[in-house]
């Protein structure tokens, strides 16, 4: 495994055009409560970002942040009752219905969060080939089996005739059954092993170095870390922050007070970091400014009002003191342009 590549070829990413560009997504779902009354919950407002070739991007934030909508939401996969504002683009072509029934499990290809997403009436194999029986399908599937660790006779198993481990790798086999030049893995890595976890970070890692575009969501930042490119931050709907992996070696790098906590609070640092986890309900978010105002100990008048997503050191930051760590910062030979455009 690579880890954190330092030496990023920098130059080429700024002039790549992304495969995977989100811009401005908004979603909310409609319900109704108690007294069928009907109510609006925002969930994602204004996400955008990019993914583009050879290159990690990590989603994380704390369970319930909404970051694994992201994934539904690119793959057209939400429910009835959701509402989404935005546009998504895959090479530059609008993610409309009939395209993205096209390139759907062959040009791009999602790892699903929970191993329920195998048929348990049907064997391994068959489902990493998607039904497909010709030869060279067959030697593709053998091919994907030995490249992630498993037996050959793998393919004859049924679904809950494997461990946790291995119907995760049955998982990434059958997302790269198509060769796709995109994939978006929500969740790869809970209930593993630290090891095993490590394991399939560096696969998606391998996957990026031969020229595949791998956007993971995850509440695990220190494998984010480990094997991203670039870190955004997410936090009760909102990116808060967009960073390279490497920034988080060091807690001046960083821009948002909520960053910094989750940067405390990995287990690296050991530092108690009583806020990390935390983000308000839904229906009891702040309507006006900064969604961590009530955590912050920065937090002052200007807070209340609309905070912009600006660059700052280098990355992006949705905060108000995010302008004046632009202004110190420099623009020094060490600056990496990340633009989302």
């Amino acid at each position: 495994m690579k880890g954190i590549r330092e030496n990023m070829e920098e130059n080429e990413n700024k002039n790549q055009a992304p495969l995977l560009e989100v811009k401005h997504l908004s979603l909310s779902f409609s319900q109704y409560d108690r007294r069928l009354k009907r109510r609006t919950l925002p969930v994602i407002r204004d996400l955008s970002l990019t993914v583009k070739k050879g290159e990690i991007v990590a989603v994380v934030g704390a369970s319930g942040s909404g970051k694994s909508l992201l994934a539904h939401a690119v793959f057209g996969i939400l429910p009835y009752n959701a509402r989404m504002e935005g546009e998504i683009f895959f090479q530059g072509t609008c993610l409309e219905e009939a395209f993205l029934k096209k390139i759907r499990g062959t040009k791009m290809a999602l790892v699903p969060q929970g191993i329920s997403w195998l048929d348990p009436l049907k064997k391994t194999g068959w489902q990493i080939r998607n039904g497909k029986n010709k030869k060279e399908d067959r030697e593709r599937c053998r091919e994907l089996l030995k490249r992630f660790g498993l037996d050959e006779k793998t393919a004859e198993k049924y679904p809950f005739e494997l461990s946790g481990g291995m119907a995760k790798r049955v998982l990434l086999a059958s997302a790269l059954f198509e060769n796709p030049s995109l994939v978006i893995a929500d969740e790869p890595t809970p209930g593993l092993h630290p090891q095993a976890a490590l394991a399939v970070m560096e696969e998606f890692r391998k996957m990026a170095d031969e020229g595949r575009g791998i956007l993971v969501i995850t509440h695990d930042l220190e494998l984010a870390v480990q094997t991203a490119d670039r870190i955004l931050v997410f936090y009760a709907g909102e990116t808060i922050e967009e960073a390279r992996a490497s920034d988080f070696f060091s807690e001046e790098k960083l821009r948002h007070p909520y960053t910094k906590d989750l940067y405390r609070a990995m287990p690296a640092h050991g530092f108690l970091a009583e806020n990390a986890g935390v983000q308000p309900y839904v229906l009891k978010r702040e309507k006006n400014g900064c969604l961590y105002q009530g955590y912050c100990e920065k937090r002052c008048e200007k807070c209340l009002g609309e905070i912009p997503y600006r660059k700052s050191k280098g990355g992006y930051v949705r905060c108000i003191f995010g302008e004046e760590e632009e202004r110190n910062y420099g623009t020094g030979s060490e600056r990496f342009d990340i633009s989302l455009s």
